[in-house]
């Protein structure tokens, strides 16, 4: 399966863009946040990248949970060092 980014509903403070992209690149969301907060203020664009992101980045399906999340990353990695 592929790796998608969706919003996290396990660990948001808003609309969960942050937590997705988080879990997405296996980064502590809390050092998302803090660049986010630094490019709002540097002329506003960071505001407005969070609120086009919150629109684009769609919420998870249903059934697809951090158990799952993580049976396929172990897929991913397996598939990856063991490919002939």
């Amino acid at each position: 399966m592929d790796k998608r980014l969706f919003k996290s509903e396990d660990n948001k403070v808003f609309c969960g863009v942050c937590g997705g992209i988080g879990d997405y690149f296996n980064i502590d969301p809390v050092v998302i946040r803090i660049a986010w907060v630094i490019f709002a203020c540097m002329g506003g664009c960071g505001l407005v990248a969070y609120i086009i992101a919150a629109i684009i980045v769609p919420r998870k399906p249903i059934g697809y949970t951090h158990q799952e999340r993580e049976q396929n990353r172990a897929a991913e990695m397996y598939n990856a060092n063991y490919k002939e």
